[in-house]
């Protein structure tokens, strides 16, 4: 019995919904704005603040991608001297489930078993 090509439904990695995902929210410093964020509205200086191993080039420059896929808002308060904040869009605030998900499966799977070793 030979099977059709177009049977067979193979599906390739480009395919996976996941990889939309983290091409939006993935890297190295992404998820933990995004996590800094979910409890609040931050300013560019309070997040240099509390992730003082960022570059502030590379932080203006995630800043910059989360707001052009919509995760996060940039609210600019014309003063003097300038306010910017941060915040979570609609968009942004969907992830919170997910980041949540995200962070007790580190705590179970990677963090316990690193502090158990």
């Amino acid at each position: 019995m030979e099977i059709k090509k177009n049977q067979l439904k193979y599906h390739s990695a480009e395919e996976c919904p996941i990889t939309a995902t983290i091409d939006v929210i993935g890297g190295k410093w992404k998820p933990p704005i995004i996590w800094l964020l979910l409890k609040g509205p931050m300013r560019f200086g309070e997040f240099s603040k509390v992730m003082p191993s960022i570059a502030l080039k590379v932080l203006s420059r995630c800043l910059k991608e989360l707001e052009a896929d919509g995760i996060i808002i940039r609210k600019a308060y014309p003063e003097i001297p300038p306010r910017v904040e941060y915040s979570l869009s609609e968009k942004g605030e969907s992830l919170r489930e997910v980041m949540f998900l995200l962070s007790n499966w580190s705590r179970v799977h990677i963090m316990h078993q690193a502090a158990a070793e």
